[in-house]
């Protein structure tokens, strides 16, 4: 492997966006990722497809727990500790049930958990080993459910806001050092976590996976703070978020 070689680190590199950012860099040129998840079957099945695609990049998997700050401060230590890594994707999450959420707390708190504190603290724990090396770019998967708040999904929508606000911040402390941070905010996406949605014959307006993929991986190349995947939400939300309250309440969104 070439000396500059870019080193890649895709956190939840099992979802079906990551798998397909992934396939979008082996394309462009080796590369050393490794792929970290929390099953190691399904990550060694995206690893053997990147292999097929990419003989000459070097592929590793790592199995973690996404909850415990202790185990994803050494991750990132270890990982980032003898050579810079040049792209972290942070992209893990799920799409919990609204209802279930409100009557289950503990159903609510592991959906704040996984979409929203276990994302920040992989971005905070990459994000100094980049600041003292000067260099690097950290992509942050969110949502629009995190511009505003509706009652169909507003906890999913609550961590996903966490994660708005925390990539916004992150991005002032490291305005004036060589690392980005870009911020993806993908619309209702044809992947596993929404299955359900298309089950219940809501999924005519999923967009594609490999299209989303496309759109973060040129987007965080050019720098750009805060992708909207596919683009037509940037218009969207700029609509829903400037609705007046009495127009919004009385939508069934």
């Amino acid at each position: 492997m070439a000396a500059n070689t870019n080193r890649i680190v895709i956190i939840g590199a099992t979802s079906r966006i990551a798998e397909e950012c992934a396939r979008l860099w082996v394309a462009e040129a080796p590369v050393d990722i490794t792929l970290v998840g929390r099953n190691r079957e399904k990550l060694q099945r995206v690893a053997d497809d990147l292999a097929v695609r990419s003989p000459a990049s070097t592929i590793s998997v790592r199995e973690a727990d996404f909850h415990d700050p202790a185990i994803i401060a050494a991750l990132a230590d270890e990982l980032s500790g003898q050579k810079p890594v040049h792209i972290v994707l942070i992209a893990h999450g799920s799409l919990p049930d609204q209802q279930e959420c409100q009557a289950d707390l503990l159903k609510a708190k592991e959906a704040l958990d996984i979409n929203g504190v276990s994302p920040a603290l992989f971005a905070e724990a990459f994000a100094g080993h980049m600041e003292r090396r000067n260099m690097g770019s950290l992509i942050l998967i969110g949502s629009v459910a995190g511009d505003r708040g509706r009652k169909s999904n507003y906890v999913y929508g609550a961590a996903k806001g966490l994660v708005t606000r925390y990539a916004q911040g992150l991005q002032h402390r490291l305005a004036k050092t060589g690392v980005t941070v870009s911020l993806v905010k993908p619309g209702p996406t044809d992947t596993p976590m929404t299955a359900e949605l298309k089950a219940a014959g809501k999924g005519g307006g999923l967009a594609d996976p490999a299209a989303v993929a496309k759109t973060i991986v040129q987007g965080a190349a050019k720098g750009r703070a805060t992708i909207y995947a596919p683009g037509k939400w940037t218009l969207i939300m700029l609509i829903i978020r400037h609705l007046p309250r009495f127009i919004f309440n009385k939508m069934n969104i």
